[in-house]
């Protein structure tokens, strides 16, 4: 066994590759399910305090764009340092304080069993996108640009409706960011079985921002139908 591998050096090469990439793989799942629990901590504090709901709109839409680049800006200049994955979980509790606000919302127009229901529907969506990742065998690479500039315009018209308020154009906006980031979700998991993301902790943040906004995407799209059922 061993005068074959020798004989064939791209065997070896080629498996040390598999390992790595498995590795990573491997370390983003365990990271990503750690993250949950400093998100759910969060957003218990915050719906506990009222600590987000206290702000106004425009307060608190500073303190999310701030707080959240700041802390992304940190995870990546520290990815590759042991601060990396302590920046990662405060990041996650800061995501989660600030979900707290229209988990709150959310509880006092439509109840708990949406907020579960949307759980188990962005979880449904999460393995889903992680099954397609080991099955669809065609690059992916090409979706990137286009993920890209369809989270920027959806970026762009969110902020418009945070002006506007209409609930319609909230609806259209929330069906389709829930496609566009579990897209993304597909694509980030991908990447790494593709051994383009190499790092355990981007890779991890690239699929949490998208798990976060498919269930944040859901849940206004569950909470919007609740209040309106009453």
């Amino acid at each position: 066994m061993n005068q074959s591998v020798q004989n064939y050096p791209g065997l070896a090469g080629g498996g040390a590759l598999a390992a790595d990439r498995n590795r990573v793989l491997r370390n983003t799942y365990w990271l990503l399910a750690l993250s949950m629990v400093p998100t759910v901590l969060g957003a218990w504090i915050g719906v506990q305090t009222g600590i987000a709901r206290a702000m106004s709109p425009g307060v608190g839409l500073m303190v999310f764009l701030v707080g959240a680049f700041g802390l992304m800006f940190a995870i990546e200049k520290f990815k590759n340092s042991a601060a990396g994955v302590p920046i990662l979980l405060a990041f996650t509790f800061f995501m989660g304080l600030m979900l707290s606000r229209l988990i709150s919302v959310v509880l006092a127009t439509s109840g708990p069993g949406v907020i579960m229901l949307a759980f188990g529907g962005t979880g449904a969506i999460f393995l889903t996108m992680a099954t397609l990742s080991s099955v669809i065998k065609r690059d992916l690479g090409g979706m990137g640009k286009f993920l890209t500039i369809g989270a920027i315009m959806l970026f762009v018209a969110l902020l418009a409706n945070f002006f506007l308020q209409s609930p319609v154009l909230m609806i259209v906006l929330a069906v389709l960011g829930m496609g566009i980031f579990s897209a993304f979700i597909l694509y980030d998991l991908r990447r790494v079985r593709d051994g383009v993301e190499t790092n355990y902790i981007t890779a991890t943040l690239g699929v949490y921002l998208s798990i976060y906004n498919v269930f944040q995407f859901m849940l206004a799209l569950l909470g919007i139908g609740g209040s309106s059922d009453d």
